[in-house]
């Protein structure tokens, strides 16, 4: 009888899950994991998953050449159980609706995260701003406020800067709204300048905000920040002032990048000069004393602190292996995806998730709203002292949290925020 040979049992290849990097898809991945935790009926879940409003408008705008070009917007208000809704405006050729109900619902969490009394809401018009004018600029600003007037206010939502927007383009829609309403009305947006009811310390708070969650980081993984070294991705206006932030507490910033790409210096990189540099040449790659790097290799190099300051999905199934930050402080919004997000937690890396990391600007854009309403304005010491007491105490709140449920960071965030939010709900009960 022949024998009969078995074939050698060939190993199955692992192959990776697809990731879905659609970024509300994410948004609704991170809500549905706190809703487990908090054990949430299917109702409420329907209730707090999804956005209130939801407006798209056209914004024909005349160009410079004499042509009328119309662009297309966007305002997304996802909750307001807590009060009203808050949330920036940008401008991005690759802005798109699920996008902006993706930011929407993480100013939700991020409001309730450093207990503050909004809701969220974002907004955003697809457009190529660099490629722009500012007469263009303001003619396509005022446009876009005036279609989505009826949906903002003081009481209602109240708009802010976000990427590719500024004070300037919050200086045109607080003007837009206060001449169709016949008065001057501070509190209908924030981050404005100083001269129109801005707060002291808006422009940098962010940055701030991301550098106190950072030191009580420090404390827990016992590291040093004076010295510890710190690459930023992304130099806009929360990566270059936190490159300020954290060199003035005499961490090292050996990494900065923009767009085009990245630098590296391993003696650190002095942020003014980078700033200036950038002024002048439009980037930071070039900058002398510096070795060319990409934005991946800034991402995975060896450092104590990886600050992701650019764009959603960053940090991904394809990287996340490879980080070997100690902590990943999330100074944008969404930069890391739910599967690279099991990974650093499975490697002993500390997330400090965007709700948490990056809520010092909706803070201080709180306090700007207060002041407003008051009609009376704090000093920059009195709210660097507030902007410092409301970080602080959000990260000891997320962090018990997370211990609590023996779990990470992330989680430990959202099961804080979503938990507030749904008790408000809750105790409103449903109209009519």
């Amino acid at each position: 009888m022949a024998t009969v040979v078995k074939p050698a049992p060939q190993p199955i290849p692992r192959i990776a899950p697809r990731e879905d990097l659609n970024p509300y898809r994410i948004a609704q991945i991170q809500f549905d994991m706190a809703a487990e935790y908090l054990k949430l009926d299917q109702s409420l879940r329907q209730i707090l998953r999804t956005p209130k409003r939801i407006l798209e408008v056209s914004v024909p705008t005349k160009m410079d050449n004499g042509q009328v070009k119309v662009f297309t917007g966007f305002r997304v208000q996802h909750n307001v159980a807590r009060g009203p809704a808050k949330g920036g405006i940008r401008y991005h050729p690759n802005v798109t609706l699920d996008e902006v109900k993706a930011l929407a619902a993480w100013m939700t969490w991020k409001t309730a995260t450093v207990n503050i009394p909004y809701g969220g809401a974002k907004g955003g018009v697809i457009c190529d701003p660099k490629r722009m004018s500012k007469g263009e600029l303001e003619r396509m600003t005022r446009r876009f406020a005036s279609e989505i007037l009826p949906v903002i206010g003081p009481e209602q939502d109240i708009p802010a800067p976000d990427m590719y927007t500024d004070a300037q383009t919050m200086a045109w829609i607080m003007d837009t709204y206060s001449m169709t309403k016949g008065y001057s009305t501070l509190g209908v947006v924030t981050g404005k300048p100083i001269a129109l009811g801005g707060s002291e310390g808006r422009v940098e708070a962010t940055a701030r905000g991301c550098l106190v969650v950072c030191e009580e980081a420090c404390k827990v993984k016992k590291i040093n920040l004076r010295g510890a070294t710190v690459a930023i991705q992304g130099f806009g206006n929360a990566g270059s002032y936190a490159a300020r932030l954290f060199t003035d507490k005499k961490a090292r910033v050996v990494a900065i990048s923009d767009s085009r790409g990245g630098v590296f210096n391993s003696r650190g990189i002095d942020p003014l000069k980078a700033m200036r540099y950038k002024e002048r040449a439009g980037t930071v790659v070039g900058m002398p004393g510096t070795s060319r790097i990409s934005n991946d290799d800034l991402l995975t190099m060896k450092c104590d602190i990886l600050i992701p300051a650019a764009l959603e999905n960053a940090i991904t199934l394809n990287n996340a292996d490879q980080i070997k930050a100690k902590i990943v402080a999330e100074a944008a919004n969404g930069p890391t995806t739910p599967h690279a997000d099991e990974v650093l937690a499975r490697k002993g890396t500390m997330v400090l998730p965007d709700i948490l990391a990056n809520a010092g600007g909706v803070s201080v854009s709180y306090f700007e709203w207060v002041q407003d309403l008051q009609g009376f304005f704090w000093p920059e010491d009195e709210v660097k002292a507030k902007l410092e007491s409301v970080m602080r105490r959000a990260f000891q709140e997320v962090y018990e949290t997370m211990r609590k449920h023996r779990t990470h960071m992330r989680v430990g965030a959202y099961v804080l925020a979503v938990g507030r939010v749904a008790e408000a709900t809750l105790v409103r009960g449903l109209f009519p």
